[in-house]
């Protein structure tokens, strides 16, 4: 069953009729409803299309924080083989919102990491909802650490509200890991590619996201706040979130005009929450193109071009 947004009100109202339409014909083989079920199929395609055409940034939001989303747990099923989890920060715990390991991807062995929601109540509890704590962050730096050690490609899947802000993570150093996780996205001498799978929150999803490559699926975003973060500190009102999100241009449209973002990869009609097959098919053609730019390029040059890419962010927008 499909859970609609509350923009898509209109259209849940056509394709109900239709699936009662079929069910009423299921129940009686004299019905024969076809041709009434084809028209609200294809109104219901149309308005799809429409909706779809041009959403605003609060819409976008939801999208990305669609629950039926592909998540990282589903990118690296479809896409990597051989994937071996690797646990914990040898420190204090293993974090369950990051879930990452070596795998093959298109049969070269790489370092995949990235933030896990979860897919049911149960789920969400135990990766507590994407936002890692700070063993998670620790963790990802022991990975990003062995694969650079190695040689090996690392892809992050970023899909955050952001980092977990409870008083355990504060007291473990949570600003801490986050700064250091960034700055090993930044030291590592191995190509590193990110896609913003959903939500890019803000320090939670930089720490990940600090790469030589930025993809953003089309309606993902990436901001240093929440719209409804954004909307209770500038106006003491989290129902200002529209604004918000506005202010913001956490859209990838808007991140690529910045320069923030280095490509877009399109999304089936209706988000990849419809047609997830096709969302994960779309990402691992972006991953193996982003890859594929790294073939014979030296270590010391990765990390130097990616050092003068962050270093001089900004300058065109401001110039």
């Amino acid at each position: 069953m499909h859970n609609y947004l509350e923009f898509e009100k209109p259209l849940a109202e056509i394709e109900g009729k239709a699936e009662e339409l079929r069910a009423l014909a299921r129940a009686s083989d004299e019905m024969d409803v076809s041709d009434e079920a084809a028209a609200l199929d294809a109104k219901s395609a149309e308005m799809l299309e429409k909706l779809y055409e041009n959403l605003t940034p609060w819409q976008k939001c939801q999208v990305a924080r669609h629950p039926n989303r592909p998540h990282c747990k589903d990118y690296i099923e479809a896409l990597f083989t051989d994937y071996t989890p690797l646990a914990g920060d040898r420190n204090f715990a293993d974090d369950h919102a990051v879930m990452g390991g070596l795998a093959r991807f298109n049969d070269q062995p790489v370092m995949v990491i990235g933030h896990e929601k979860g897919n049911d109540t149960q789920s969400r509890i135990e990766r507590n909802f994407g936002m890692a704590r700070p063993e998670g962050y620790r963790k990802a730096i022991r990975l990003m650490d062995l694969a650079d050690r190695f040689g090996l490609p690392i892809v992050t899947l970023v899909d955050t509200p952001g980092a977990y802000p409870g008083k355990g993570a504060e007291e473990r150093g949570q600003s801490e890991a986050i700064a250091r996780s960034t700055e090993k996205c930044l030291n590592v001498k191995v190509p590193l590619i990110s896609v913003i799978i959903g939500e890019g929150g803000s320090g939670g999803a930089v720490a990940f996201a600090t790469g030589d490559r930025l993809a953003m699926l089309e309606h993902s975003i990436y901001s240093v706040i929440s719209p409804e973060g954004c909307a209770s500190i500038l106006w003491k009102d989290a129902e200002k979130m529209r604004e918000a999100a506005e202010a913001l241009r956490l859209t990838a449209q808007d991140l690529l005009k910045l320069g923030v973002a280095d490509r877009i990869i399109p999304e089936p009609k209706g988000g990849a929450q419809r047609h997830r097959d096709e969302a994960v098919a779309a990402v691992g053609a972006a991953i193996s193109e982003m890859l594929a730019e790294f073939d014979g390029v030296e270590p010391d040059d990765i990390r130097a071009a990616r050092r003068k890419k962050y270093l001089e962010m900004g300058s065109k927008t401001l110039a």
